[in-house]
């Protein structure tokens, strides 16, 4: 555990990627195999479930700090993160532990999961008490299920072939599938599976129904005048629609499929009409593409999906009201041959004749009829187009080493709204507010005058009037702006803030920003009965007056088209 806690000090105090990669190579050479294996795990993105409720932890903190939660809220408000602010608070333990960090995992933390809680407290505090600032710190972190570290799995993926001295693909290729969600009776990462991690003698996965890593797109934003001249003629790219749905690769070995989602979770059970699908693939067979709901001889929108990510029970009135379907864009195996390095067009080739939905490419003169095509994206149920060069092999992760991949996304949506309240970030970001919430009007204002009237009656803290004009929240959004701008809107909350709510600022309206998003569909959980999907902030308007911000009827313009 010590060892673990000092590597994520080292990465979370380092910008430098090679000063991130020796921290790591260091740590894989002195690691007891078994903790290798969870510092891999952790690091490359996975997580178990969140053992303790972070209430809980916060709560516990104040009793063994002897503090009061108000001071514990002000001491969180100035540090921005729970474990730290909880490391801080404690006071020094009495004990010194040599546990590695696979112990602390398999018999401290999973085993917290489900206990009463007033054992869940007595052991916590025990635990707290056998570390360091830096061992609270993490410990704080696994239990209240928010580790995250500043290393990228690619950095990882690196770090281990260096280790090994092997190819950084085949690492990358055993990797998929390592980051699963894992609990008590589950498969967990061990000794042996780092093992076959950083096995010589060995030229692939050993599980049969293991995923290959996905390749990844790159956003072109290019004027369609240089396209010509960046990307050459349109005859040397396959063009595909891009489906907003779910990527997966499907895999047919042994008789049986598995469904592996670009997160690496093993999503099988979800999707029985795609297991079906897979039945008539013949073994040896792994396919690239995307889970969508389809329906009316379209794909649907991805709220539609969404509602069956989250569902256990699969019931007849689901399954007919959100029938999903594997659209395959791309052969990753083919009669039991890693068919990766081919090239595009005859992955492609191999696409033809399959039992199942294949991704139809579009064909036109030049680039700008495909921009004409490309403007038919939303009537479609589409994001745009992909742009596949011919001779692109598929590659690992997002690199142009191996061919390319572009995005050629339609503009998102877009609607200038009011920022009502505020709220600080998180990490480097804690001392500034930065994670704002957005509202639209419920009518147009008549004139500046009313919208003003509103303002005004939002200073004196009055309610609404009923059936009168009002500002109606809609979205909230923290990405988008650069960090000076961050500094303009935080210095502008700080000067109009009307109350406080916990962490939460209510705000004097006086900012308008142009707010963009991916989707739009209705929502019962949200006031303006609308939710929108990737929501992110485009610029600030500062040429436009408040009176001037859209309204509930642009909302639902957009949701009609």
């Amino acid at each position: 555990m010590k060892l673990f806690a000092r590597l994520y000090a080292e990465l979370d105090a380092s910008t430098g990627t090679l000063d991130k990669v020796a921290a790591l190579k260091r740590y894989f050479a002195q690691a007891h195999p078994a903790d290798a294996a969870w510092a891999v795990y952790f690091l490359s993105g996975g997580r178990p479930r969140q053992v303790v409720p972070t209430r809980q932890l916060r709560t516990l903190a104040c009793e063994v700090a002897g503090i009061d939660d108000w001071l514990f809220e002000e001491s969180y408000q100035a540090v921005g993160d729970l474990a730290e602010t909880i490391a801080h608070v404690l006071p020094p333990g009495t004990g010194q532990t040599q546990m590695g960090l696979a112990q602390w995992v398999q018999e401290r933390l999973l085993p917290l999961r489900g206990m009463p809680g007033d054992e869940q407290a007595a052991r916590i505090r025990a635990y707290w008490d056998e570390l360091d600032w830096a061992g609270r710190f993490l410990l704080s972190k696994l239990i209240g299920g928010g580790f995250r570290v500043g290393v990228s799995r690619l950095l990882v993926t690196r770090a281990l072939a260096e280790h090994a001295g092997i190819d950084a693909k085949l690492v990358a290729q055993r990797m998929m599938g390592f980051t699963s969600m894992v609990s008590e009776g589950e498969a967990q990462p061990n000794a042996e599976r780092y093992a076959a991690l950083l096995a010589t003698d060995a030229d692939g996965p050993a599980d049969g129904g293991q995923p290959y890593p996905f390749f990844l797109a790159h956003q072109i934003d290019l004027p369609l005048e240089r396209f010509e001249e960046r990307l050459g003629p349109p005859s040397q790219w396959l063009v595909e629609w891009k489906y907003d749905g779910i990527r997966a690769q499907l895999v047919r070995r042994a008789g049986q499929a598995w469904i592996w989602s670009r997160g690496e979770e093993l999503v099988t059970d979800r999707f029985p009409e795609v297991v079906a699908l897979a039945q008539a693939l013949p073994d040896g067979t792994v396919l690239d593409g995307e889970i969508l709901v389809w329906k009316d001889d379209r794909p649907a929108p991805f709220a539609l999906l969404q509602q069956r990510i989250g569902r256990k029970a699969l019931t007849k009135k689901v399954l007919a009201d959100a029938p999903v379907s594997f659209m395959a864009y791309d052969m990753l195996e083919w009669q039991g041959q890693d068919v990766r390095a081919q090239p595009q067009w005859r992955r492609r080739e191999l696409l033809a004749g399959l039992p199942l939905p294949v991704s139809p490419t579009v064909e036109a003169a030049d680039w700008a009829a495909l921009a004409g095509w490309r403007e038919q994206s939303r009537e479609r149920g589409v994001e745009g187009f992909m742009l596949k060069h011919r001779e692109a092999a598929y590659g690992v992760g997002r690199t142009k080493a191996d061919g390319t991949w572009w995005k050629w996304k339609i503009d998102p949506m877009s609607v200038d709204c009011v920022l009502i309240y505020a709220q600080r970030g998180h990490g480097r970001r804690a001392s500034l507010y930065t994670d704002y919430t957005f509202a639209v009007w419920n009518r147009p204002p008549a004139a500046a005058a009313e919208a003003q009237a509103v303002v005004d009656a939002i200073e004196r803290r009055e309610p609404p009037v009923e059936g009168g004009l009002q500002l109606v929240p809609f979205a909230k959004a923290y990405s988008g702006l650069t960090d000076e701008e961050f500094r303009v809107v935080d210095a502008a909350i700080r000067r109009h803030t009307l109350e406080k709510f916990g962490p939460v600022r209510s705000v004097k309206p006086t900012l308008v920003f142009e707010l963009g998003f991916e989707g739009i569909n209705r929502s019962a959980r949200h006031k303006s009965g609308i939710a929108v999907r990737f929501p992110r902030m485009l610029r600030m308007r500062t040429d436009k007056p408040l009176h001037e911000a859209d309204t509930l009827h642009t909302l639902e313009a957009l949701l009609a088209g």
